[in-house]
């Protein structure tokens, strides 16, 4: 390995890196603070200052803007617009953990849900991650989704639009591409995909991912693709279904499997030989 050009490689990537990309380690610290301002009751701080903490942010959000090639007054304009957000941020959540609470017979008080449970904790981040996303800045919203992905199992582009009440029940390997708009009152549970029908790159900025509306319940499992999909309000979509058309307003929409049971008594004589 010719060390002096290797390095030479890296240098030049980081020089054409600057400016454009904000500090990863900087970025999770903002969400934590914003987070910890939200809801103190997940702040690791003995002591709690909502005003200080606001101020905090403000400095924290300035200097990231800044980072990335923003001006004084730019970042500052952003940083105030974006925290002029965070009573309708903080109104929405609430509505979340409530239909969270709700629509969970095991969870025992809001409290519990806010302080407990992965799809709240995405959720959050989302709800964050969205308000920057429609600012127009770039990558911080991204940084914000991925730190959530990895929390928690989620996978929440920041640019999905989601309407109030939204409930994440479970939530490991759902994913929630760019251009998908949820409705409001909607259920999701584990390992449901709301995806693009194509990857293509030409496809960027248009509507690849489905539009859910008002009152849906979607099972496990699910994959619902395409940005010209649409799923009507007060639908249910049932488990391991594979979606690629829009359905009616109240429509129920079933995978059947056949299941069989064989007796396990040694003279019962159909046998399932497996090689696995």
């Amino acid at each position: 390995m010719n060390k002096e050009s290797f390095f030479k490689q890296i240098g030049q990537f980081r020089r054409n890196a600057a400016g454009k990309v904000p500090s990863v380690k900087n970025s999770q610290l903002l969400l934590r603070s914003i987070i910890s301002l939200l809801f103190p009751i997940l702040s690791k701080k003995d002591k709690i200052d909502l005003e200080a903490d606001l101020n905090h942010i403000e400095i924290q959000l300035s200097c990231l803007l800044q980072s990335i090639s923003y001006t004084d007054v730019q970042a500052n304009e952003l940083t105030q617009a974006f925290i002029d957000r965070f009573e309708s941020v903080y109104q929405l959540l609430i509505k979340d953990a409530e239909a969270i609470y709700k629509g969970d017979p095991a969870a025992e008080s809001i409290e519990e849900v806010i302080v407990s449970y992965p799809g709240f904790f995405a959720i959050v981040i989302h709800r964050i991650a969205h308000e920057l996303y429609k600012l127009k800045i770039p990558v911080l919203p991204r940084l914000f989704s991925e730190y959530g992905h990895k929390e928690t199992g989620i996978d929440i582009h920041p640019g999905a639009s989601i309407g109030e009440s939204f409930c994440i029940d479970h939530g490991t390997g759902v994913v929630i591409g760019e251009t998908t708009q949820i409705g409001k009152q909607v259920k999701i549970y584990q390992g449901v995909t709301l995806g693009a029908l194509s990857v293509h790159k030409e496809k960027a900025g248009s509507k690849r991912h489905p539009t859910i509306l008002d009152h849906v319940t979607i099972y496990s499992g699910t994959t619902i693709l395409g940005g010209k999909t649409i799923i009507g309000s007060h639908s249910v979509i049932g488990g391991n279904v594979w979606l690629t058309h829009s359905v009616e307003d109240y429509s129920i929409v079933l995978n059947k499997n056949e299941i069989y049971v064989k007796n396990k008594n040694p003279e019962y004589d159909q046998v399932i030989d497996f090689v696995i």
